[in-house]
């Protein structure tokens, strides 16, 4: 079974949009798209819908959402949400991905 851990910084930047935006039922999801610099790119956005094939990893009662394709490239990877000095930013750990480009948007496998 694919596991994905939705760390707690994630989960608490996930609860300040939350906030921000007045609606308590946002989730993050993220999904793996073709394209990008390295084959694949990650995408991430807010919906407060899930459907059939997503799985749901939580962290604080804050979900994450990652549809069944998706979490075939992601088992074992980490999302993360850091802060420097080129701002701040969700961020993938994904052991699976061979190559990163520097922006950490895209991989390869």
């Amino acid at each position: 079974k694919n596991e994905v851990k939705f760390s707690a910084s994630a989960a608490k930047r996930v609860g300040e949009i939350q906030k921000i935006e007045g609606n308590e039922s946002l989730m993050l999801r993220l999904a793996v798209l073709g394209g990008g610099c390295s084959g694949f790119q990650y995408k991430f956005d807010l919906d407060e819908n899930t459907n059939n094939d997503d799985h749901i990893f939580e962290m604080s009662g804050k979900k994450l959402v990652i549809d069944e394709v998706s979490l075939e490239l992601l088992g074992g990877a980490i999302v993360d949400f850091k802060t420097d000095l080129g701002g701040s930013f969700f961020q993938v750990e994904n052991p699976n991905a061979s190559a990163n480009c520097g922006c950490g948007a895209s991989f390869s496998i």
